[in-house]
């Protein structure tokens, strides 16, 4: 039985991260995971995903993205991979959404540089936006995307560099926690760890089954439609957004991997699921929400499909993050559930679980993703 000094069970953004972390701090650790990562089977895949600063969820997440930018630019360089790209990030919605006040409240209380747009104006600055009459876009030049295989890949290959041992297609069966630390079970072998992160993603509420209540794993369907005039929707002409329309929250991105407009609905169907039976196919139904708000807001870009995918996330009721120490098990760090927008944040999410597993404690400000909430317990 091999003994390490970590386990990180999933190796997605988060647990790639983590597994960097921990191995770059001279540790002996071992990262596992169902599948081959990167791969499209849980929640970090799909060419690009976007990063911002002016974040409406929370004015505390802020000081947390400042640390991830950096330490994004660092994984650059240290793996020679472009990852960050910078686009500027639209957020918009009538005056009173929170999508649109709050991130002016984040850029105000952060004096983050930001520009108001009217609809006009936006449209006139970015041809493809054609959003309705009474819309505001609070534009912040720092916003942009990640490409996400990519980012998984980097910090994967580092924490190799640094000793890291990585086992792929080897699903967490059951695991033990006592005085001494932790043993992990899978199909063919157990490993006995000081410590473990859990990273598991939409697998979480099996392998927490008393948080089973608390952690929802959704579906979610995003797509890419292909622009009358493809230079309209490339990353120099087209901020990625977050905006509150009618129809509901949609998120999108420009032309990536793909050469499309990628765009998404915020909980789309509200679909409830398991990570072993969720429906992968996309449907017609997934794909009229999406075409329907291509139409009304973007109808220079409302052509032909070129693809779409399947996408897990898991759900806390608040929409924020699980990042503690288990209540009843000290030994095991929970990093999961961050609700649908958590890759931003990997970069720095894999240092917070590194200082937890090695010190019980982290100087970063996660006071409202501590478990239970409202727990002092750090």
């Amino acid at each position: 039985m091999e003994t390490y000094d970590a386990i990180v069970v999933g190796l997605g953004a988060t647990g790639s991260s983590t597994l960097y972390h921990l191995a770059r701090r001279g540790l002996r650790v071992l990262g596992i995971d169902k599948f081959v990562p990167p791969h499209a089977h849980g929640s970090s895949h799909g060419h690009n995903r976007i990063i911002r600063l002016a974040y409406h969820e929370h004015p505390s997440y802020v000081p947390l993205l400042k640390r991830a930018y950096a330490l994004w630019r660092e994984l650059e360089t240290k793996s020679g991979e472009p990852l960050l790209h910078i686009t500027g990030s639209i957020d918009a919605g009538p005056e009173d959404d929170i999508v649109f006040s709050g991130a002016k409240l984040a850029c105000e209380m952060f004096d983050l540089p930001h520009t108001i747009l009217s609809h006009t104006q936006l449209a006139d600055r970015y041809p493809a936006y054609h959003l309705p009459h009474g819309t505001w876009a609070l534009l912040q030049p720092q916003g942009g995307f990640l490409d996400v295989e990519r980012c998984i890949n980097a910090h994967l290959t580092l924490a190799q560099a640094h000793g890291a041992t990585i086992i792929t297609q080897c699903a967490l069966e059951h695991w033990e926690a006592n005085a001494q630390g932790v043993r992990v079970f899978t199909a063919t072998s157990e490993y006995t760890a000081s410590k473990m992160v859990l990273c598991t993603g939409a697998w979480m509420p099996d392998h927490l089954p008393a948080f089973r209540p608390h952690l929802q794993p959704e579906r979610l369907v995003v797509a890419w439609f292909q622009a009358a005039d493809p230079s309209l929707v490339m990353p120099k002409n087209f901020p990625v957004f977050n905006m509150t329309m009618p129809e509901g929250r949609f998120y999108g991105l420009p032309s990536f991997g793909i050469e499309g407009l990628k765009i998404g609905r915020w909980h789309h169907l509200h679909e409830s699921i398991h990570p072993e039976t969720v429906d992968r196919t996309v449907s017609e139904v997934d794909l009229a929400v999406l075409t329907d708000c291509i139409k009304k807001y973007f109808p220079r870009a409302n052509g032909t499909v070129l693809q779409s995918s399947v996408c897990l996330v898991t759900n806390m009721r608040d929409e924020n993050f699980v990042m503690d120490l288990h209540p009843e098990h000290p030994h095991v760090v929970i990093m999961s559930a961050c609700s649908g927008h958590g890759f931003k944040f990997a970069s720095v999410l894999g240092e917070i679980a590194a200082d937890l597993s090695e010190f019980g404690k982290t100087e970063h400000g996660i006071a409202m993703h501590r478990w239970p909430r409202g727990s002092s317990t750090l």
